[in-house]
């Protein structure tokens, strides 16, 4: 298993960060799939987000006022996905950090560093996403 960390400071507010920071949004910004479906729960958000010949459902809950979220069961390119999205109010605007440690479900050389790599670039394009539609 591979942790990957990106973090920016965006100007807008916390509260303005926040609700920017719903699931379908995420998905999209990170660039790698498409939303396919949303099912709002009780504790959490599933979304099935579709790629390349795959279909895999993420499973979001907001936690201390931050997003959290997992690929859920078995289905998708990795074992193992979690993601944390953290907010801060920093002096000159707002500090956004993505964390995700993931683990390819594929046997290959690699496999895991591949997976982190590839995890980092989405998470990137996600901040350079919010820091376009906030600015």
């Amino acid at each position: 298993m591979q942790e990957v960390t990106v973090s920016r400071v965006v100007d807008a507010s916390p509260v303005v960060v926040s609700r920017w920071l719903d699931p379908p949004t995420i998905v999209e910004a990170e660039g790698s799939f498409t939303v396919e479906t949303i099912d709002d729960q009780a504790d959490a958000t599933i979304v099935v987000a579709s790629g390349p010949g795959m279909q895999l459902p993420l499973r979001f809950e907001d936690r201390d006022g931050g997003v959290y979220y997992t690929q859920e069961g078995e289905q998708g390119p990795f074992s193992h996905m979690e993601t944390w999205i953290d907010i801060e109010d920093v002096a000159d605007g707002t500090q956004v950090t993505f964390r995700s440690s993931v683990s390819l479900a594929a046997p290959l050389p690699f496999g895991d560093r591949i997976a982190a790599w590839k995890r980092k670039g989405e998470l990137t394009r996600a901040l350079e996403t919010l820091e376009a539609a906030l600015g």
